[in-house]
């Protein structure tokens, strides 16, 4: 393929042909290498990521993927979720639920069955998707698999990664959905400007306590994530019930597990002064697998039946039959 140094190029695929944006010009370069401009609207095209995933220019409601100010019909419930969740994500509230949690005494089951028992969740605080999440699950592991074919653990990842929301079902507690999903963030410092709806910390109990509101709060200069509070949710629950299970994935998994929500982290690179030399490394996997949970939402469904053999050889292979959840 021939690089064209364009100051701002943007590769997409439409059919068969290469299209190259740059700047507010669009051209077309067909298999017999003509040239021409042309005018597509955004719905026809595909963005080209690398190891070929696709990812469509808007979310199932026909706009830009995580725009929390656009009009939109959830645009209003999206908003009321994160107030009510930054003011009562608080230091005493994580304790409070980890305690409460890392008991592991709710239920034992398989993986397969908690991935079943997603099927009615919808997610209030997603602005993108409101399918049931086993859908979701099954559309990240798919688009990873396809690109990263050799990385099984990563495949499995993408299955297992939203299955602490699980905390919504009557036999967990149903907890209030500010307390399962959303983004994440630690608690115990100062709350970085870059988390969406970050207005509404001023009424969090901590925002203005001297021990919390610092840059580096109750941590120390990369002290490392496993060590710092995150508010709670589905992410820090699943990261426990993995961990304490005996998985075998790699430190890679779990650390795309508890913090594939944190995005002040791996988008805005908010609190990389908390981070350990291993959490580098296992940001670099993070940002591959965040592609794929953010841009494979769609209405497109999964063969669940065909695809399940698979994912279960994995389950088999990382985890045991049972796990105490």
């Amino acid at each position: 393929m021939i690089a064209f140094a364009f100051s701002f190029t943007i590769k997409l695929r439409v059919g068969r042909n290469i299209v190259f944006r740059e700047g507010l010009g669009e051209y077309e370069f067909s298999e017999n290498g003509s040239q021409e401009q042309i005018l597509k609207s955004r719905a026809e095209t595909e963005l080209v990521l690398d190891g070929g995933f696709c990812i469509p220019h808007t979310n199932s409601y026909g706009h830009n993927f995580r725009d929390y100010d656009v009009e939109s019909e959830r645009k209003q419930g999206v908003e009321n979720f994160y107030r009510v969740n930054h003011i009562n994500q608080t230091v005493d509230f994580v304790k409070k639920m980890r305690g409460e949690y890392e008991k592991l005494n709710k239920i034992e089951m398989s993986i397969w069955d908690c991935c079943e028992l997603l099927n009615e969740v919808i997610d209030e605080s997603d602005p993108d998707l409101d399918e049931p999440q086993i859908e979701h699950l099954l559309q990240t592991a798919e688009a990873i698999r396809k690109d990263y074919p050799d990385q099984d653990w990563l495949h499995l990842t993408a299955l297992i990664h939203d299955l602490g929301k699980v905390l919504l079902h009557p036999s967990f507690g149903e907890l209030p959905q500010w307390a399962v999903v959303g983004d994440t963030f630690p608690v115990g410092c100062a709350f970085d400007q870059s988390i969406v709806h970050s207005k509404y910390f001023v009424q969090n109990p901590d925002y203005n306590n001297p021990a919390y509101n610092g840059k580096y709060g109750i941590y120390s200069e990369n002290c490392g994530l496993d060590n710092v509070m995150m508010s709670w949710g589905h992410d820090d629950y699943m990261y426990l019930v993995a961990k304490e299970n005996g998985t075998t994935l790699p430190s890679a998994g779990l650390f795309i597990i508890r913090y594939h929500s944190f995005y002040a982290l791996h988008r805005s690179e908010a609190y990389k002064h908390l981070m350990s030399e291993e959490d580098v490394e296992n940001l670099k996997w993070l940002q591959i697998f965040n592609k794929y949970d953010l841009y494979s939402k769609s209405k497109v469904r999964v063969d669940v039946e065909k695809v399940k053999p698979y994912y279960e050889s994995l389950i088999d292979k990382y985890f045991p039959a049972k796990l105490r959840w």
